[in-house]
């Protein structure tokens, strides 16, 4: 029987970092356990990045997750898409790369026992990890040299111009980089495209490095159980076979990982027994703690015939592709996400707490119900919802989607914010800057003023983000179920979680670029490596200019 040193499950995002630096040691064994299917290079549908929407709900891409019925959503279950694919969700998502803001991790800094994750000591691996293009050499605050490479949205498309003054003349800011000195602020974004094709963690991180002798990834291979004997995970049984391990590290993301955990045996112990599962280890905050964001399309009509409308007709996608084939330009070469921003919904919060896509369509985020004509839309959300979920196995077989409870729209603030959010990104969409452009309200609509029908709307209308976070999370506190100084799993010797559900509270933006900075850090603390100094730079700061704060 082969043991392995490290025995990796989920070959997503952050499995893919893991892989990567666990196996630069030629000493060490690693074996990638993927579910999903090969992210196979000539697959348009990964690749591309204009056809993000085809995978997206398809069983062959997406675990095709739903929420149970979320009672202040009339009852609707939320569809949530997770990629079943080498590279994850990060085969199958927007590509926006976004931080989230530094204040975000001063909140993770602050917690007990999380001193060590605080922007100080995160910033280092933002920058290992990434190749800004458009960053100046010299900037502290971004990388230049690491595998992901990000290139910054063109915007060039004349409702991208409109949308950013608009912004301006609404009295919000616009900034160079989100991702830099100030989030605070429109500008164009960040995004996982390199020379017009998506890079994906796997294409980034795996890909370069699959030939390593040390290195072994397998697809299609379905863990069922962590194999835990007198209190350490020994090996994982996949697809009715024993695999042994010196290490198991959890790479599934928030739903996976904590279900993985639970049918081993480790969570809260009284649920688990009333299920039938042997308890390994009693740790009642695995699956607890669900974060995400909520998001809805606000979309007006385009009086002029500038929109990407007719890149929707069935009849221009052999051209579309074809360019992108050949040429790897063209509407195809884009996830058209190339602009946005990051507000302050009122005076009480210190920090953005509303995120804005904007995107010159009008049409669902799964390429679903266009608008007949010319149209451009707004995605908008509140970024740090009070509401709390969970992720809770259902059954003691491995294929049965566990129970996922989100409780969107539970709590005052997030009511409150959603109301903000809906009236901030109609205040800009109507600025003198849209004139030119504006054909009317198409989503919600006229019928939509009153808190109450904003709210009512939103309930009915809104989707997730894809942003499903801090089922596992790192911390010392009665819930935590991760060492944030080991990344171990709290009682249980050999076994770590390296992903989406270790964040304590979900970040200011689209979670990928969190998840790949921590699976950088963890990485160095698996291998007992001496971890990046901290990195003591400026940020911006609601209300003190450009004075360069430092982090203390």
């Amino acid at each position: 029987m082969d043991i392995y040193d490290f025995v990796i499950v989920g070959g997503g995002s952050a499995g893919s970092v893991i892989a990567n630096r666990l196996s630069a040691d030629p000493s060490n064994r690693v074996l990638v356990l993927e579910a999903g299917r090969p992210d196979s290079r000539w697959d348009p549908f990964i690749h591309m990045p204009a056809a993000l929407t085809f995978p997206i709900g398809s069983r062959r891409y997406d675990w095709r997750y739903e929420s149970e019925p979320e009672p202040h959503m009339h009852g609707r279950r939320i569809r949530h898409a997770r990629g079943k694919v080498l590279g994850g969700s990060s085969s199958i998502n927007g590509m926006i790369f976004q931080r989230g803001n530094p204040l975000d991790y001063e909140r993770w800094g602050a917690d007990p026992g999380m001193e060590a994750w605080d922007f100080a000591h995160c910033l280092p691996y933002f920058r290992r990890m990434e190749n800004c293009l458009a960053a100046a050499p010299d900037d502290p605050l971004r990388g230049r040299e690491g595998p992901l490479v990000l290139e910054r949205g063109p915007a060039t498309n004349p409702l991208f111009t409109a949308f950013l003054e608009a912004a301006r003349q609404a009295g919000h800011a616009l900034t160079d980089d989100v991702n830099g000195y100030r989030q605070e602020g429109f500008a164009p974004f960040d995004r996982t495209i390199s020379a017009g094709r998506r890079l994906s963690a796997a294409r980034a991180y795996l890909h370069p490095v699959k030939r390593r002798r040390n290195l072994e990834i397998r697809t299609r291979a379905f863990v069922t159980r962590i194999l835990i004997e007198c209190g350490r995970a020994v090996g994982v049984e996949c697809d009715g076979r024993v695999v042994r391990a010196g290490e198991v590290v959890l790479c599934g993301g928030a739903v996976n990982s904590p279900q993985l955990l639970q049918l081993s045996g480790v969570g809260d112990a009284a649920r688990l027994r009333a299920l039938g599962v042997d308890v390994a280890h009693d740790l009642p905050g695995v699956g607890e703690n669900l974060q995400d964001h909520l998001e809805v399309y606000i979309q007006y009509g385009c009086r002029l015939p500038v929109s990407l409308q007719p890149a929707l007709r069935r009849r221009s996608r052999p051209s579309i592709g074809a360019r992108w084939l050949f040429l790897r330009s063209g509407p195809g070469a884009s996830n058209h996400f190339e602009a946005g921003g990051f507000v302050r919904g009122n005076d009480d919060v210190d920090y953005p707490n509303l995120m804005f896509h904007f995107l010159p369509v009008a049409v669902r985020y799964d390429g679903s119900a266009p608008v007949g004509g010319h149209g451009y839309q707004v995605h908008v959300g509140p970024m740090r919802s009070d509401a709390r979920g969970s992720v809770r196995i259902r059954s003691t077989d491995p294929r049965v989607h566990p129970a996922l409870r989100f409780n969107y729209l539970s709590t005052d603030q997030d009511r409150r914010e959603w109301v903000e959010a809906v009236r901030i990104a109609r205040d800009i969409l109507n600025q003198p800057a849209m004139d030119d452009y504006n054909a009317g309200e198409l989503s919600p609509g006229a019928s939509v003023r009153t808190d109450a029908e904003i709210l009512d709307w939103v309930a009915r209308d809104a989707e997730t983000a894809l942003h499903p976070s801090c089922t596992a999370k790192m911390g010392v506190d009665r819930l935590a179920v991760v060492d944030p100084r080991s990344m171990r799993v709290h009682g249980v010797e050999g076994l770590r979680v390296v992903d989406a559900s270790v964040m304590p509270y979900v970040t200011n933006g689209n979670i990928y670029a969190p998840v790949m900075m921590v699976a950088e850090k963890a990485a160095d603390l698996i291998l007992g490596n001496t971890p990046l100094p901290a990195q003591r730079t400026g940020f911006h700061r609601h209300g003190r200019g450009r004075r360069p704060d430092l982090v203390t």
